[in-house]
């Protein structure tokens, strides 16, 4: 099973082409065989959590069960080579529209290795272990549906959290994302090592506190919390590869 997210980024003034993708990319990906799972997503202006909204930045994510991360190569290389796996991947249509709209685009694609929770009821990244014993870079991707009277609380606790994760040693690059602004949300997020997040997750004191918050007094109504192995990436945001942070 192998996992892809891209980040979409439009010209500024066709933000509004972005809003129209996430009512007109819902069929090709119902159709598409290849795809188990897939959301369309929006991002913050930040890249953790925010309320702001990026209007101009979208994101994917798709998950085919069937593939097997040893039929894949290092990534494509190549403008013609990136435009055919975006068109393999998410269909033709999508792949065109981005294109046609002179998208930035940048994909990362990713192996599920543990984690636990649920999204939409679900178990999307399959059977996977809740701990294992890989600890070279990794990916981590924690989204939640918030409860509404507790919406307050969780706005209130990220903001220094989210400060502090940027300057973090071993941070590389993260994404805030989501299905619906300020309640379904999302960080996505890459380390260069499991050891890294770790030490930010577990011995920053702010972290600790706000996720002990979050269980004593029940801030989510779902959540889920997935470690991936980064297989490659390719394209950029902003002009820059966000792994790289070269023009």
């Amino acid at each position: 099973m192998i996992c892809s997210i891209t980040i979409v980024r439009y010209p500024n003034w066709l933000g509004w082409a972005g809003f129209l993708s996430m009512a007109l990319f819902r069929l090709p990906l119902l159709l598409n065989q290849q795809i188990g799972f897939w959301k369309l997503m929006g991002t913050g202006k930040n890249g953790s959590f925010d309320k702001t909204p990026d209007l101009a930045q979208w994101a994917i994510l798709v998950i085919d069960p069937l593939q097997n991360t040893q039929e894949l190569n290092q990534g494509p290389s190549g403008v013609e080579e990136e435009t055919t796996y975006l068109q393999n991947r998410y269909g033709r249509f999508i792949a065109a529209w981005w294109r046609f709209f002179k998208c930035e685009t940048w994909t990362i694609v990713l192996e599920p290795i543990e984690g636990h929770g649920l999204w939409d009821g679900k178990q999307p990244f399959g059977p996977v272990p809740i701990k294992s014993e890989y600890e070279g870079p990794i990916a981590i991707l924690t989204r939640a549906t918030i409860k509404l009277n507790k919406l307050k609380d969780f706005w209130g606790n990220v903001d220094k959290v989210a400060n502090r994760m940027a300057g973090a040693p071993g941070f590389q690059t993260s994404f805030g994302i989501g299905e619906i602004p300020w309640i379904k949300q999302a960080t996505f997020s890459i380390w260069t090592s499991k050891a890294a997040m770790k030490a930010f997750a577990y011995q920053m004191h702010e972290h600790a506190t706000v996720i002990a918050k979050t269980r004593k007094e029940k801030w989510y109504s779902e959540d889920l919390f997935m470690r991936f192995r980064p297989l490659f990436s390719f394209g950029k945001v902003k002009g820059v590869d966000p792994l790289k942070q070269n023009p």
